[in-house]
């Protein structure tokens, strides 16, 4: 399998100071640096991402050089966009940095005006496309002047920026899941077929008595008029027909008491299984996705995912908890970078994987990016679109237990559909 070129624009060891005393902190209008400061940070064509600042009060003190607060995954279109002009831009784009005093919101109903501080700014350049890891930039720049006495520094903003080539695998699936459709590899106009997905499902359930079943209602009708769904099977097959990955449902999706949808109380829930080596024919649970629908304005589809280990006790670790346009659909993610661990502070460590099938992300010196899977709403036809880093694939079958799992999520889009009470019988003869 041959990966596609990614890399990684980090952004971390965040820290802002104010040389001299507090009286000339005061002096210069910050006064607002004893409140929280945070930064909007910017790149073009990508979502505004936002970060807290710590303050840092001693003039020898420098933030951890290893934190990470913000990363963007660049591919090579995203990289030619970039370092093109716009038709509004004299230049190439800039990585910019706005820092703030203060924070958005409102207190006591009355709107607080966030104060800005100063900006950073570095050009996009060619280096950003030779694939090699390069810093742009580490340590402290000014990036303001005080108001009330011109010309003395102003606020400095500590922080490293940093390039890493994140090579990615890319894989899709040809048609809807349930429609058992064959895995492919995505290399740019070419796709390389890797695995089979073979789904079924549990003909047998049960049926509220109060619906009122004709024969013109479609089976699509007939899924949402159960008032449970499980027995849901999918199944990885690699090239020479051997199952390599799975995921079935172990939690039934089932409405929560007093309405017709599954709720956060009660959700449904998926084990993802690989074969177990020790023990042909028998399969080892990797993970566990548990589904529900957030009810609002726009109804939501939360997935959250455990990796389950031999060394962790209870429900495993939480490595995702991502909600879904129900409608829309969205992308359900694996990273360490955008993702706070929950249990971090409890969880007893990880040992050092001997695959990615153990993830690698797990390790406390390994981090960020680890898989993605982008899926449609309800109702529209999802042929999930999947990446994986390079780093945390050695061989096909790695591959094969994030085919499970992005099956899975794509399948609970459709688990977590509404209900019905009661099914309206069609009378044949009315037009």
């Amino acid at each position: 399998m041959d990966p596609q070129a990614f890399i990684r624009l980090s952004i971390g060891s965040l820290g802002l100071r104010v040389p001299g005393t507090a009286l000339a902190a005061a002096k210069s209008g910050l006064h607002a640096l004893t409140s929280p400061c945070s930064c909007e940070i910017r790149l073009r064509g990508f979502p505004v991402q936002t970060s807290s600042v710590p303050v840092v009060s001693s003039p020898e003190s420098v933030p951890d050089h290893q934190s990470i607060v913000s990363s963007f995954y660049l591919e090579e279109s995203d990289l030619k966009a970039l370092l093109a002009p716009g038709c509004f831009y004299a230049s190439h784009a800039c990585l910019e940095i706005v820092v703030f005093a203060g924070r958005k919101g409102s207190h006591c109903g009355v709107g607080v005006k966030r104060q800005q501080i100063g900006t950073f700014k570095l050009e996009v350049g060619p280096e950003w496309g030779e694939g090699k890891p390069v810093i742009l930039f580490n340590g402290w720049i000014g990036i303001g002047k005080s108001k009330q006495e011109s010309g003395k520094p102003g606020a400095e903003l500590h922080l490293r920026v940093k390039l890493d080539p994140d090579p990615r695998y890319v894989f899709q699936f040809e048609d809807e899941t349930k429609l058992s459709p064959q895995i492919v590899q995505l290399q740019g106009t070419i796709k390389q077929p890797i695995f089979s997905c073979k789904f079924s499902r549990d003909r047998v359930s049960q049926v509220d008595p109060l619906n009122t079943w004709s024969s013109s209602v479609d089976s699509s009708d007939q899924e949402t008029g159960r008032r449970e769904r499980k027995g849901w099977k999918v199944k990885i097959h690699d090239l020479s027909g051997s199952a390599v990955a799975a995921a079935f449902i172990t939690t039934p999706f089932v409405p929560s008491t007093g309405c017709d949808w599954v709720a956060r109380s009660n959700p449904g829930a998926w084990l993802i299984v690989r074969p177990d080596v020790c023990r042909p024919e028998s399969w080892q649970p990797w993970g566990k996705l548990e589904a529900w629908r957030e009810r609002g304005i726009r109804d939501s589809i939360c997935c959250r995912f455990h990796l389950l280990s031999e060394v962790q006790e209870g429900g495993g670790l939480l490595m995702s908890e991502i909600l879904l346009n129900a409608e829309k659909g969205g992308e359900f993610f694996i990273d360490t970078d955008r993702q706070v661990r929950a249990v971090a502070a409890t969880a007893t460590p990880v040992p050092s994987p001997q695959s990615s099938g153990d993830f690698a992300a797990l390790s406390p010196v390994v981090g960020g990016f680890v898989m993605s899977c982008r899926v449609q709403g309800e109702g529209k036809s999802s042929k999930p679109l999947v990446q994986l880093a390079m780093r945390h694939v050695t061989c096909v079958e790695d591959a094969a237990i994030f085919m499970a799992l992005a099956a899975a999520v794509n399948l609970s889009i459709e688990a977590c559909r509404p209900f019905r009470r009661k099914i309206r019988r069609v009378n044949r003869h009315s037009w």
